[in-house]
């Protein structure tokens, strides 16, 4: 019994109610009833984590995941996360996180990781991390694949939040089940693989009017494509570099 995660759960449902969220959820027989597992998921908002969740409650299980350090730095959703047993990544130490994620892993949790590492701004599935792997392997469980999209229209980077009533359609798919291979490389893009056929495949069923924001280029929309998206994201990267090396010399 957790009762946090179900209080918190019991509101995020209320919150989705009153934003007119309408949910499709497929392949939730794919989520282990039992025993750790790493649940990978594609990353294009802020909230699609809060809806990555919702497959899992059809076995009454919960989800750990992998956020920044800054989130339980925060004096109001530290303690909630903590208490939520999610797992504090901090890229300066990034190993301790890692060794948590396992030993959760290693205990029969399910253990939620972006591949990606970063939102998506092209909404495309970016190239993988391989530390989900990684992961798996070590532990000896299985990657449960799941996808989300519609997420990036409620709160993504770079756009205004829509969290009113929008009655915004989301749709979740969730995989089979890969068991853990090696070397992680391989395994890697096998995930990346099936999580790209997967999201096209949810895309099918879904209305992407010409020329909107959160609509990847490929589809008509107007979202920088995957290598637009990646120069952009480089761009940031170096930027947040100069200002950390300005900080530590004073300059």
């Amino acid at each position: 019994m957790e009762p946090v995660y179900r209080t918190v759960i019991g509101i995020a449902r209320t919150v989705f109610t009153l934003e007119g969220l309408k949910f499709t959820v497929k392949g939730d027989q794919h989520i282990p009833a039992t025993g750790g597992a790493v649940i990978a998921i594609n990353h294009t908002g802020y909230m699609d984590f809060t809806y990555a969740g919702l497959p899992v409650r059809s076995v009454k299980r919960y989800v750990r995941f992998m956020a920044k350090k800054e989130v339980f730095d925060n004096k109001i959703s530290g303690p909630i996360m903590r208490a939520l047993k999610h797992i504090p990544v901090d890229r300066s130490a990034g190993s301790d996180s890692y060794k948590a994620a396992v030993d959760f892993l290693r205990r029969g949790e399910l253990v939620g990781v972006y591949p990606e590492a970063t939102i998506s701004r092209s909404f495309e599935i970016k190239e993988f991390k391989s530390g989900a792997a990684r992961m798996a392997i070590e532990a000896n469980v299985p990657i449960v694949p799941m996808v989300i999209w519609g997420a990036q229209r409620v709160w993504t980077k770079g756009f205004p939040k829509r969290l009113g009533r929008t009655n915004t359609p989301i749709s979740i798919a969730v995989g089979e089940p890969i068991q853990p291979f090696e070397p992680a490389s391989e395994l890697t893009e096998k995930l990346h693989a099936t999580m790209t056929a997967m999201l096209a495949d949810l895309q099918q069923g879904y209305e992407h009017p010409a020329g909107e924001y959160w609509v990847p280029a490929r589809l008509g929309g107007s979202a920088p494509t995957l290598d637009e998206a990646n120069k952009m994201d480089a761009a940031d990267a170096e930027a947040k570099a100069q200002s950390r090396r300005a900080r530590e010399t004073g300059s």
